[in-house]
């Protein structure tokens, strides 16, 4: 056991010795102060009669009264926080001692002025209150004389909610070690506090004076404290405080606070995924667990952004073993150690593979059994794959193929593939990669009892090789940030969302559906990275310039979800919708599969011909052939 471990509980009983000695003081000074009060303030005037019997009972009364704070945890509470509730319980205290003091001289027919016990209580209860809160009163003098010796240093803060959160954040600041924090302002859109004070801090009104109270308190930063609040709601207030350049800081949502009290260290940097101005996406919990619960799930590409989260919700719901596959193994090994610490109990198996390698997998597929395959595994970045079309075949079409007839031939229940909006009239090889893999699923489920299924979606925030981190390293890096164009769009949904939603997709499998994710409102990339600049503290064409550098190979302006020949069906999950299969002719593309696999086996030039004989609806530069 370290030295710091073995002072701790030192200190807390020496603390606890303490105030134990302060009571017994307490106690014996009110019993005479209740008499010196009675006698007009005179020793001299204090009758021999009440005098002896009152400290021959002092052991007594001290003894009942520490064992009665004890039973009200007055020797427990942290009192450098202490509040209304541990005033409640010492008045609780006190009234018991007095009550029991009364007791006693009763039972031993000792007779003592009306006022003494009034007196007594009301002298012990100053006592005590005055030992537990004089020192928080130090404390908080303590860190006052502190602020004005780093006076240059201080922030001024403005709190954006006057609720239960922001007095949390309010207490913490001023009984904590924040000194270089100091609150200058509250703001709260609920007009009966305006022109009070939370804890002496001025409510100065609603979100409308936000600009106008950065400027008039020199605020450097920004507390939004509303956990209670939708995203759709915290959105237009995040969009008034980005231009103010200071630093945004935003308490998690309610629900990530449940098992956690609000303070300061809960507080996380506002990110991108805040300023979606929608509410995060629901699922099913029920219907989740319901076919993941006790089942072998396999997952490959387990490593990657989508795969890695599928685990980790995939082992929140219990299943009865967990195998992650990836060809990458630093990715594989950080999930591996993730969830290793987070679901001790969990049965998991990481395997090292590549699903090109079809003798490994049927390794696997043997020993294992899964009975729910994820199949995330893919090549998907757009220009990499537009200079090395070959490897994207390889992996994504064939490598979804010899997955898929694994999972047939093991008799797994569930194989849901990972798709993209790319897939739909693809303007490069990785959608059109992704498009021939539905139509996998789609064949593969006309002739098996695995329940095939894609789910296609647009893109995730955060990801890897995401526009995300490439804006927050360029930002780092002083900038510039490049854009394609100005008006260039997309949809975009947090990975946690993404995966969810995919496993309730999973649980609606029949067989055969394109599961289409309701991604919202799409979002232009050039709006991202403005609003991003600005979060980061910049200001845009300032501090960090925004260049436009022009589409990449393969890139389109914009992302569809569904085809024009599909319909949609609507789930019982108004977020997943179910695209209408489109008729090919199932015998003449095995046979273009076999070609196509030829093709690129032998690494010949014209792969891109071909898939477009495939996908009618896939279009290409003729430059890129």
């Amino acid at each position: 056991m370290s030295k710091t471990k073995e002072r701790k509980p030192v200190a807390k009983y020496t603390r606890m010795l303490l105030l134990v000695f302060l009571d017994v003081i307490s106690v014996s000074f009110s019993v005479f102060w209740a008499l010196f009060m009675r006698f007009d303030f005179s020793v001299s005037g204090i009758q021999k009669r009440f005098l002896e019997p009152a400290f021959d009972m002092l052991w007594v009364c001290v003894i009942c009264t520490i064992l009665l704070f004890w039973l009200w945890r007055l020797y427990k509470s942290v009192w450098r926080y202490a509040s209304a509730n541990e005033l409640v319980n010492i008045i609780l205290g006190v009234c018991s001692s007095c009550i029991v003091v009364f007791i006693l001289y009763k039972l031993k027919g000792i007779v003592m002025p009306r006022s003494f016990i009034p007196f007594y209580g009301f002298s012990l209860l100053g006592c005590t209150c005055a030992i537990r809160f004089g020192y928080r009163l130090l404390r908080m003098v303590n860190q006052r004389r502190q602020q004005i010796l780093h006076r240059s240093e201080l922030s001024n803060v403005m709190v954006i909610g006057a609720g239960a959160a922001g007095n949390a954040i309010l207490k913490e600041i001023e009984s904590t070690n924040y000194l270089t924090m100091k609150v200058k302002c509250l703001i709260d859109d609920s007009e009966g506090c305006h022109g009070k004070t939370l804890r002496g801090v001025p409510i100065v009104g609603g979100r409308d004076v936000i600009k106008e109270s950065v400027k008039k308190y020199d605020i450097h930063e920004i507390i939004i404290a509303i956990p209670s609040a939708k995203p759709s709601q915290v959105g237009p207030i995040i969009d008034i405080c980005k231009d103010t350049g200071c630093k945004l800081r935003i308490l998690p949502a309610i629900y990530q606070l449940i098992n956690g009290e609000v303070s300061v260290s809960k507080l996380r940097e506002v990110q991108i995924e805040d300023l979606l101005g929608r509410d995060p996406a629901k699922v099913n919990i029920e219907e989740i667990i319901g076919y993941v619960k006790d089942r072998k799930v396999l997952v490959t590409g387990g490593g990657g952004s989508i795969g890695s989260e599928l685990c980790r919700q995939i082992a929140a719901h219990h299943p009865k073993q967990l195998l992650i596959l990836d060809i990458y193994e630093n990715s594989v090994y950080e999930i591996q150690q993730e969830l290793k610490k987070k679901h001790p109990e969990l049965d998991l198996q990481v395997l090292i593979a590549s699903v090109r390698n079809e003798k490994r997998l049927e390794a696997i597929f043997a020993e294992y059994e899964p009975e729910i395959v994820y199949h995330a595994a893919a090549h998907k970045h757009v220009p990499l794959m537009e200079d090395s079309p070959n490897e994207a075949i390889k992996n994504n079409v064939f490598g979804t193929y010899k997955t898929a007839k694994m999972a047939d031939k093991y008799h797994a229940q569930r194989f849901v593939m990972i798709s993209t909006d790319k897939a739909v009239n693809p303007t490069n090889i990785m959608g059109a990669s992704k498009r021939i893999c539905e139509m996998i699923i789609q064949m593969m489920s006309r002739h098996s009892e695995t329940k095939f299924v894609a789910v296609r979606f647009g893109n995730v925030l955060g990801s890897n090789g995401s526009v995300i981190p490439l804006f927050k390293s360029q930002i780092a890096a002083g900038g510039p940030v490049t854009v394609t164009d100005p008006d260039i769009i997309r949809y975009f949904m947090t990975i946690p969302e993404a995966v969810s939603l995919v496993l309730q997709a999973g649980a609606y499998a029949k067989g055969g559906e394109i599961f289409v994710l309701n991604m919202g409102e799409p979002v232009k990339i050039y709006d991202l990275a403005v609003n991003l600049i600005k979060l980061s503290g910049y200001r845009v064409g300032e501090d960090i310039e925004i260049v436009f550098t022009g589409l990449r190979p393969g890139e389109k302006m914009y992302e569809e979800l569904l085809m024009s020949e599909e319909g949609l069906q609507s789930t019982e999950n108004n977020l997943i919708h179910i695209g209408k299969p489109i008729v090919f002719d199932e015998e003449r593309f095995r046979d273009q599969l076999t070609e196509l696999d030829k093709i690129v086996r032998d690494e010949c030039p014209g792969v891109r011909e071909k898939v477009s004989e495939i996908v009618s609806t896939y279009t290409f530069s003729e430059e890129r052939k």
